[in-house]
């Protein structure tokens, strides 16, 4: 599976229990809409064979009236030869999702819906300026997906390759070697051929070498607002309110590029349908890096609530072990917060790989969201972080007081430099 999008089960932990049950969300989902598509859509013969994945012969180029696809940024990465230890060439995972271009039913009733459950109009908001947001929104988790579908692509090089076809979820991923000469924090743009047939743009690919910095960044209540302890909040952040930074932390990972000059990963439990609504957001207020998704249900609109709340502890531990295989030569800090299982996902990371690859973890303390009051809890951290070196994570509420953390670990670093360890 694409380490751009995953699909991991949803059973949730402790901690991911805690949360639906303290602040509503049982009641939420029971009456939110829940199937927004179906297979049925879906043509019979490209269900069936999306079975077969990337060995379907049965797949279709995609048809440039009616189809559209998503480039996925990823990060380029160089193995090192065990016997020589010398860097290898450049690789990178090539992920693309496929949809029906105009597919999306009549989604007035959604609309409507999500606008009730929100309190939309209340204390003088315009309630159709509202509505029209919500509907661009939808859109991505409207439009059928296109299984057994590939596309042609072109690199600055001038090669061409296909990529795909996608499987049962209409995405596609595999594994290409990038000719050239390039450097850590090189980027390079790649385009879908036609290049209108992918509406939001080409793929900007990110060059890490094997050893230097890597941030590891949570996303929804870290660096920008979601409420993720309150199914409202999840729904009015991600549906009408414009994407707003949590104050502090575009400026805290300014400093962390000019102290580390890291290449950057941000790892979210959103639904790949989001992607480009996360994206332009990111690139607005944080340093540029690859954007990691779940490869949630795009036919179930409760799902997606779901996806935000339970097996987030799993899925974040599965993606950090896979970016591992391919950094495991590079220095790590891992930025998150209380809100969701982000101690215990680090935690287990940290016990797992070492000191030698995970250097600091930041936990950010959210504590303007009700019922969370537990999850920010010393004994909580303390059995998150169990055999992990107190000097290693840190809980913070104000982003400043990571200023100094950050000139530590370049300090750290530059001693092992010069001495050699």
């Amino acid at each position: 599976m694409a380490a751009n999008v995953s699909k991991v089960g949803q059973r949730g932990t402790g901690q991911e229990q805690a949360t639906p049950s303290q602040t509503g969300f049982p009641d939420v989902r029971r009456y939110i809409p829940q199937q927004i598509a179906s297979r049925i859509d879906i043509p019979l013969v490209d269900n069936l064979s999306s079975y077969l994945g990337a060995r379907n012969p049965l797949a279709k180029p995609v048809d440039p009236v009616k189809d559209v696809v998503w480039l996925l940024d990823n990060t380029a990465y160089r193995s090192v030869n065990r016997v020589t230890r010398k860097p290898q060439s450049w690789t990178a995972e090539f992920v693309a999702a496929y949809f029906e271009k105009g597919s999306g039913k009549d989604e007035s009733k959604w609309i409507a819906d999500i606008a009730d459950k929100i309190g939309l109009g209340a204390e003088g908001e315009d309630r159709a300026a509202g509505e029209a947001t919500i509907a661009r929104r939808l859109q991505p988790l409207f439009d059928s997906i296109r299984p057994a579908r590939s596309v042609q692509i072109s690199l600055p090089n001038g090669d061409a390759m296909k990529l795909g076809p996608g499987g049962r979820n209409a995405i596609s991923s595999q594994i290409v070697g990038i000719k050239g000469n390039h450097n850590d924090g090189d980027s390079m743009q790649v385009s879908a051929v036609p290049p209108h047939i992918a509406p939001h743009g080409p793929m900007l690919t990110h060059f890490a070498d094997v050893e230097g910095w890597t941030i590891i960044s949570d996303i929804d209540d870290t660096i920008k607002i979601t409420m993720t302890a309150s199914p409202v909040g999840i729904l009015r952040s991600t549906f009408v309110s414009t994407p707003t930074p949590i104050a502090g932390m575009p400026d805290l990972y300014q400093h962390i590029v000019r102290t580390l000059n890291p290449t950057w990963f941000y790892l979210s439990a959103s639904p790949y349908n989001l992607y480009f609504f996360l994206r332009p957001f990111l690139h607005q207020y944080y340093p540029k890096g690859t954007l990691v998704l779940r490869d949630a249900s795009w036919m179930d609109l409760a799902g997606f609530i779901g996806s935000l709340t339970q097996g987030t502890e799993e899925y974040k531990s599965s993606r950090i072990d896979k970016i591992h295989t391919w950094l495991p030569h590079r220095k790590v800090l891992c930025v998150g917060d209380s809100t969701q299982s982000d101690p215990e996902a680090y935690g287990n990371m940290y016990r797992k790989h070492g000191r030698g690859w995970i250097k600091a973890i930041y936990i950010r303390k959210v504590t303007d969201v009700a019922g969370i009051e537990g999850k920010n809890a010393d004994a909580r951290f303390e059995e998150a972080f169990r055999d992990v070196p107190r000097d290693v994570w840190r809980v913070f509420e104000d982003p400043r007081e990571l200023y100094e953390a950050v000139e530590g670990l370049k300090e750290v670093d530059t001693k092992r430099r010069w001495f050699g360890w």
